[in-house]
């Protein structure tokens, strides 16, 4: 039995405990067999010494992410823990400079962080309408809004234009309380989630006030020409064909368009079809569009949305076996 102190000196302690220790509890439960204590700005591992080295090694990714960006969520501070050391140096240490997309609030840098993420800035750069599609949590929606900030900050264009279906996954938009803003705003949540990680509350609220940036349901973009603008249609599979033909006839001079889309969770009416499909399919093969296919590799949410993914595929394929009756009791 060894005993090691690590300093926490160049960091903050409480970002790397965590509120209530909910950090340190993790770092426990994937080392049980060491004795791991907090003293102030100092932790001390006490136990096996393979055992203490390994943790060590997890500890200083985790303190040299902290010195570069100062914060560091409880879900990403998890898979540092369970994740490959070469892939998460990868990730955070000796990345290409060139690969960041967007330098957000408090310094933090928004950059593609999968192969696929990076296979569809790439395609976006190249040409003007990207059809990016894949299941929930690999991140297309805000991949596409990174590379809507850029392009506004690096004047490539002159506003932002953010959509959605206001379809209801569930619910009926008719039994929410408050104005049609106030029914429709939790459907348009994900993309104010996504600019408020890429921009400052007070430039962001100014760029809104100005329509520099423009966040609106889907209805709201018929008969609208949008020049000079990068226009993002997010879950794209909740919308019909007239509605996905009317969204790309708006795409006017200078302009670019990302449609991103989850196939397999569409929300529509029974008796609708998804435009998405059709529209990728009839598409393919016209210059200047692009289509990047993400999976479960690409997913950056916690640990266990992959694996999510993953069980209700095969449940999928078993549906499809001739002959499987599903037990729904």
């Amino acid at each position: 039995m060894t005993d090691t102190i690590i300093n926490l000196e160049t960091v903050n302690p409480i970002e790397f405990f965590g509120v209530n220790n909910g950090k340190l509890d993790l770092l426990k439960k994937k080392f049980p067999l060491l004795k791991i204590l907090s003293r102030g700005t100092q932790i001390k591992l006490s136990g096996a010494p393979e055992q203490i080295e390994t943790a060590k090694e997890k500890i200083d990714l985790i303190l040299q992410y902290l010195e570069r960006n100062g914060h560091l969520s409880e879900n990403y501070f998890e898979q540092i823990l369970g994740g490959d050391d070469a892939e998460v140096i990868d990730n955070f240490v000796e990345r290409n400079p060139n690969d960041i997309l967007v330098f957000g609030p408090n310094g933090k840098t928004v950059r593609a962080r999968t192969a696929n993420q990076k296979k569809m800035v790439q395609a976006g750069d190249r040409n003007d309408i990207l059809f990016a599609i894949g299941p929930a949590g690999t991140g297309k929606t805000y991949t596409a809004v990174a590379m809507a900030v850029r392009a506004l900050k690096n004047k490539v264009v002159k506003k932002i234009i953010l959509t959605r279906p206001a379809v209801e996954a569930g619910e009926n938009l008719g039994f929410l309380p408050g104005d049609l803003k106030e029914k429709i705003d939790p459907y348009l949540r994900p993309l104010y989630d996504a600019l408020d990680d890429m921009i400052p509350a007070d430039k962001l609220g100014y760029y809104m006030s100005t329509r520099t940036i423009e966040i609106a349901p889907l209805a709201y973009m018929r008969g609208r020409t949008l020049d000079n603008a990068f226009i993002i249609l997010d879950e794209a599979q909740n919308t019909n064909d007239l509605q996905l033909k009317m969204f790309l006839t708006r795409i006017g001079a200078n302009a670019k368009a990302i449609i991103t889309g989850d196939p397999t969770q569409v929300d529509l009416p029974k008796n609708q079809r998804s435009g998405l499909e059709k529209a990728s399919r009839i598409l393919k093969n016209i210059d200047g569009i692009a289509h990047i296919e993400l999976d479960e590799e690409d997913v950056v949410r916690h640990r266990l949305v992959k694996a999510i993914i993953k069980a209700y595929d095969r449940e999928k394929e078993k549906e499809q076996v001739p002959g499987f009756q599903p037990n729904n009791r």
